[in-house]
């Protein structure tokens, strides 16, 4: 009868929904294969995330052990540089214990950090003092007390370090002095 009732009036037909529904089921199924791979991609990064921040966590978990076992590497280093006689079969022996300690070390991937003459950097050296210095050029590293070191790429403890402040005050002033003065 409604069918009918179109007819009569000369209407055009009614949409009862079929013909749309077809395009909208096609934009459903775009939306939800696009979702679908977003997820995929969601996970896939989750999952690299997971894995790395795990390799990271095992490479720093024994950062604690390291760290206690370094001032027993610092008092090696220190009894081998005030050795009488390099040749003696003692400091021959603490020497091989020294080397195979920084193998040790270097398998956990622990790298010195030796500052003697590198510019200053407040984020891998703390400083002791600053000292004039004729030769050395301001904010360079002219002793290094004990040696940092890096975990994994990270620092695992700086470097304690003498920094020079450049030209002794003395000097620069009787520069100054001189500069000042006419010469006759």
């Amino acid at each position: 009868p409604a069918a009918a009732a179109q007819e009569s009036t000369g209407a055009p037909p009614q949409d009862t929904g079929e013909q749309a529904r077809p395009e909208t089921a096609a934009e459903e199924l775009a939306a939800l294969k696009d979702r679908h791979a977003r997820l995929l991609a969601d996970f896939d990064n989750y999952r690299k995330r997971q894995l790395r921040d795990q390799e990271d966590w095992v490479k720093r978990a024994n950062s604690g052990l390291l760290s206690d076992l370094l001032p027993v590497l610092d008092h090696l280093e220190l009894a081998l540089a005030k050795a009488v006689e390099p040749t003696d079969p003692f400091v021959t022996g603490v020497k091989l214990v020294y080397d195979q300690f920084i193998t040790l070390l270097e398998k956990y991937d622990m790298l010195p950090l030796d500052a003697l003459g590198e510019p200053f950097d407040p984020a891998y050296h703390e400083a002791l003092s600053q000292v004039p210095s004729e030769t050395v050029p301001a904010n360079i590293v002219v002793e290094q007390f004990r040696r940092g070191w890096l975990l994994a790429g990270k620092l695992l403890r700086p470097a304690q370090v003498i920094v020079s402040s450049g030209q002794p005050e003395a000097a620069s002033a009787a520069a100054e002095t001189a500069d000042e003065q006419p010469s006759a």
